[in-house]
């Protein structure tokens, strides 16, 4: 005589408390998540010109035009230009101090102009900002070590050394509006 075989019984997972796991894990990683924010390209923008001050004269000489093409090429007084040479080029044409006619006659009067096409590629514009402002930062960081003897970027925001620096190389960038297209 056989006898018959009891099967066992499953075992179950009582699933009611799952909805209340999953949701305290929501919050979980809701509160310890950190989220980047993106803060864009600071620049400190002039005051709304009035309409009835015309603008200052500037001389040809001291205006540094690149042009940033709906293809991607600098052109840097009309002259084709590599991104890598536009931060040498612009510490040439700042700190010229009158020796080239060709070039501005002071850090003082130096101006870039930096105008784009509508259809400029963004990451060739990034690049060519990145090398003006590099060339900036250059020419405070030599002017800091031959005056004081210590990096520009190691004066805190407000210290007279700082402002006196940035006086002798002021940022005079000029970001004109994309031509339409």
């Amino acid at each position: 005589m056989l006898k018959k075989k009891r099967g066992r019984e499953e075992a179950e997972i009582n699933g009611s408390s799952l909805a209340d796991i999953a949701f305290l894990l929501l919050i979980f990683f809701l509160v310890v998540t950190t989220i980047d924010v993106d803060t864009g390209i600071g620049l400190v923008l002039p005051p709304i010109p009035d309409d009835t001050t015309p603008p200052p004269p500037v001389r040809e000489r001291n205006l540094m035009n690149i042009l940033v093409n709906a293809q991607g090429m600098v052109l840097i007084n009309e002259q084709p230009a590599a991104v890598a040479n536009v931060r040498d080029l612009v510490k040439e044409f700042v700190d010229n101090n009158g020796a080239d006619p060709e070039l501005s006659e002071s850090p003082d009067d130096a101006i870039v102009s930096i105008k784009t096409d509508r259809r400029t590629p963004y990451n060739v514009y990034i690049d060519m900002l990145d090398e003006v402002m590099g060339a900036y930062e250059e020419l405070r960081h030599t002017a800091s070590m031959d005056r004081f003897g210590v990096p520009y970027s190691s004066f805190e925001q407000g210290d007279e050394r700082r402002a006196e620096i940035q006086e002798m190389y002021p940022k005079k960038i000029s970001i004109a509006e994309p031509d339409e297209g």
